[in-house]
């Protein structure tokens, strides 16, 4: 079986999207190691800042960090031979390592995953986020009507759980039967609260004020 051990610098995580800002480059590489186990290759990561004992004992790994340092990773090996330093390659030179057909050209480039931070910006109230992926959007020349798009989804998306929890409300409360008064006359009586509660009725007597202490509600 073929075998891929990706040696990651030291991060929170490898996935890209854990930290503060999503990393384009981490979250499309994420998704390309995951299209490779769908075609049987065997992948294992390590984080220099979780693992780094599996650092020291890859001996090409050790001595790319002793050379160049941090900069040396991440390393891709692929069934022991070091295929790349420094980069995360793309799916077609994974592809093309393991001996697999060249995949179709995946959707998820760098623009779109800008696009995709816009819309959980906008899902997440999160002002700084927007200022954010919105300028790295627009610098890799990402379309003002197509952020806007995003911005719109997002929010579609947003409102529709709030709509259907107001369409619950309104079918439980507009339909909501009236008291009918009862045709017997009312007797009013006398309520004296005490200060271990509010609203507590008692029989009246003559000369209860029926005045709530302080604090009351009623």
């Amino acid at each position: 079986m073929t075998a891929v051990r990706v040696f990651d610098p030291a991060m929170c995580c490898s996935t890209g999207v854990c930290g503060p800002t999503v990393d384009p480059q981490l979250a499309r590489f994420a998704a390309d190691l995951d299209w490779l186990t769908t075609q049987g290759v065997a992948v294992e990561r390590f984080n220099l800042a979780q693992q780094p004992g599996a650092f020291a004992e890859d001996e090409a790994v050790r001595s790319a960090l002793e050379t160049l340092g941090e900069a040396a990773l991440p390393v891709v090996k692929m069934n022991g031979e070091v295929k790349s330093r420094g980069v995360y390659p793309s799916r077609a030179e994974l592809a093309g390592w393991a001996g697999i057909a060249a995949p179709t050209p995946s959707l998820f480039t760098d623009a779109v995953a800008e696009l995709v931070a816009i819309g959980a910006a906008i899902a997440s109230n999160c002002e700084p986020c927007f200022k954010f992926h919105y300028d790295k959007a627009r610098k890799l020349g990402v379309s003002r009507e197509d952020m806007w798009l995003a911005v719109r989804t997002a929010q579609a998306v947003k409102d529709a759980p709030a709509k259907a929890m107001l369409d619950l409300a309104d079918k439980y409360l507009r339909h909501e039967i009236p008291h009918k008064p009862s045709a017997q006359p009312i007797m009013l009586k006398t309520v004296k609260t005490t200060s271990s509660g509010c609203c507590t009725p008692e029989t009246g007597q003559p000369g209860d004020t029926g005045a709530a202490p302080k604090g009351g509600c009623c």
